[in-house]
């Protein structure tokens, strides 16, 4: 018999974190970026799927916190902690931030994609945690789902198949 690992699954403006064995994925990453930060001595991961990279854009009502680059990284510390990780040992992987439309002009307000890889890099340069691996930009969505048994992080395109960072 073949043991099933229960997969914990990250909605769009969302977070969570697993143990090992259990694994965790996020699916619709297009201009979203999905950020894995794992403790790797003590296979403890979190994934956050942000949608924007600041939370200076929320116009109105309680803000998100998952939705934003700038919120979502820190919150996401917090929680592995309360697990047990050490902020000090965390370690990042990232991927999505795709330009999903061609648009004419060179404004900044509709290139989503890039500006969220730039805000999720800052914010981790911020708070320390080296991003070991990434797969961002291009103009492709991604699935992607993290084992933190074996620091793995599978992403899944569809015009490029399946790899592992």
């Amino acid at each position: 018999m073949i043991d099933q690992a229960t997969i914990v699954k990250v909605g769009i403006a969302d977070m969570n974190t697993v143990k090992a064995p259990e694994l965790i994925r996020t699916s619709g990453l297009g201009s979203c970026v999905g950020i894995v930060l794992y403790d790797e001595r003590r296979s403890i991961a979190g994934l956050a799927h942000i949608m924007l990279p600041d939370s200076s854009l929320s116009k109105s009502g309680p803000v998100n916190i998952a939705k934003f680059a700038d919120t979502a990284i820190t919150e996401l510390v917090n929680k592995l902690g309360e697990l047990g990780a050490s902020k000090f040992s965390l370690k990042a992987k990232i991927a999505g931030g795709a330009q999903m439309f061609q648009f004419s002009g060179t404004s900044d307000v509709m290139r989503i994609g890039p500006r969220n890889v730039e805000a999720v890099k800052k914010a981790l340069n911020t708070l320390n945690i080296k991003i070991w691996a990434e797969d961002v930009g291009g103009n492709s969505g991604r699935t992607i789902e993290f084992n933190p048994a074996t620091h793995e992080l599978m992403i899944r395109t569809v015009n490029k198949g399946t790899h592992i960072i």
